[in-house]
Formats: C-alpha cells, structure tokens, sequence
C-alpha cells in the first residue's frame, strides 16, 4: 500500500463529494492534522481509517485504495 497514492486518491474523493477537511476528520475520529498528514502521505491510515472514510465518502474500500 502506497501511501501517496492512497492520501492522493483520498483527497481526491473528498474534494469530489465536496466535503471539507474539517468535517471529514470528524467523522472518521482523527484531528485534521492526522488527516492532512494522510491526504499528502506523510501517514498510512490503519485498515479501520480506511474503512471509516471508504463510509464517509460513500466508496467500496478498494476503490479507494485503487484496487
């Protein structure tokens, strides 16, 4: 799992559904800052992060990490 590619596409989604950092790191349990961490790859979300956005942007998981 790469984590560019995965905070890349995240990013992507998030901006696609129009939903604000702010509002997404709610949802999911994380500060912003983790979050922005994940969206730039600095940071490997755990598979339950990935499940929680996959729910928020209303995604199957693999489309998410591009499978």
């Amino acid at each position: 799992m790469e984590a560019s590619r995965i905070g890349r596409r995240i990013r992507a989604f998030r901006k696609l559904k129009r939903i604000q950092q702010i509002e997404m790191a709610k949802q999911i349990n994380v500060s912003v800052t983790v979050l922005g961490r994940i969206e730039r790859g600095e940071k490997i979300p755990e598979q339950t992060t990935l499940v929680k956005i996959a729910e928020v942007l209303q995604i199957d998981i693999e489309e998410l990490i591009g499978e």
